[in-house]
């Protein structure tokens, strides 16, 4: 087996060199012919496509967090290497929508030994940008900019921003053009889900499933203080998330339309501010090394 690790050597402020150490042993191990790309922020696209040109892995392991997993996923679009995540980011929702180990030596471990390879859909935004787990337009995108300007990661650092965000939420018009219907609603954050939780295990989209060929546009329309007490207790249980306080829409295609240009995040990278959106599913996008703790299989 051939196997290329693609490693964020920054994401969540986690020293990824004792993983990578104990990584190249266990390869060492089994005879595990291996690569490792570390991404730079500089011509990372251009540089690891030509190390897959040049290594040709069997499988792919994607080191660190969420925008890591969707940076992977995207490289190997084309190619249809299969790949699995590591989780070593700040908040690894998309790693736990998906059943990975929490430990990232026993998550290698079942990249390696796992046959269970299925599809994973992707979303296309404006036919440029790409999403797999959760992008949005509203309080959170604002949260996730402040964030990334910050020398500080984590979630008490998220945690900061978020209170003061709280404080200055101003509810926006949105549009929504989907299933061949129009939907009009003033909202506080308009979340565009191809899983169910974020990071913090918060659900923003209770009917998500990123294998069945759908998203949802979901429409939160305020923030108040029961809101945000019901949805930390949703991360324990779903009975708890408020419904009413949500419009969730599910399609193969949307177009979203604002009042005026806001700011968009994709997998806790900010993107830029628009004022119309075009969302479409991009169905098995990525192939997916998983197992039968991946809730999403049957």
């Amino acid at each position: 087996m051939k196997l290329l690790f693609i490693v964020n050597p920054i994401s969540g402020d986690v020293d990824k060199e004792p993983f990578i150490k104990n990584a190249k042993e266990l390869c060492l191990k089994y005879g595990i012919e291996n690569r490792f790309f570390k991404t730079t922020g500089k011509d990372d696209e251009e540089k690891v496509n030509d190390i897959i040109q040049k290594f040709v892995p069997d499988r792919v392991a994607s080191v660190g967090g969420d925008g890591t997993t969707l940076f992977s996923a995207i490289a190997l679009m084309e190619e249809k290497i299969p790949m699995g995540i590591i989780p070593l980011g700040s908040a690894n929702g998309m790693a736990v929508e998906l059943g990975v180990n929490s430990n990232p030596i026993e998550a290698l471990k079942d990249l390696i030994m796992s046959s269970m390879i299925k599809s994973l859909d992707m979303l296309k935004i404006n036919d440029k940008y790409y999403s797999l787990h959760i992008g949005d337009v509203g309080i959170n995108a604002e949260i996730v900019a402040s964030y990334e300007k910050d020398s500080n990661r984590g979630m008490t650092t998220y945690a900061k921003y978020f209170l003061d965000e709280l404080m200055k939420i101003d509810p926006f018009e949105i549009q929504v053009e989907a299933n061949n219907e129009n939907t009009i609603e003033k909202a506080v954050m308009v979340g565009i889900c191809n899983s169910r939780k974020y990071g913090t295990g918060i659900p923003l989209n209770i009917n998500g499933n990123p294998m069945d060929g759908k998203f949802e546009i979901v429409l939160v329309k305020n923030l108040n203080t029961q809101f945000l007490i019901n949805a930390g207790l949703s991360k324990f249980n779903d009975v708890f998330y408020m419904k009413e306080n949500i419009t969730a829409i599910s399609t193969e295609k949307a177009i979203l339309k604002f009042d005026h240009p806001r700011l968009l995040q994709l997998d806790g990278e900010v993107i830029g501010k628009f004022d119309r959106l075009v969302v479409e599913i991009v169905k098995g996008a990525t192939m997916l090394i998983t197992s039968k703790d991946n809730q999403y299989i049957d």
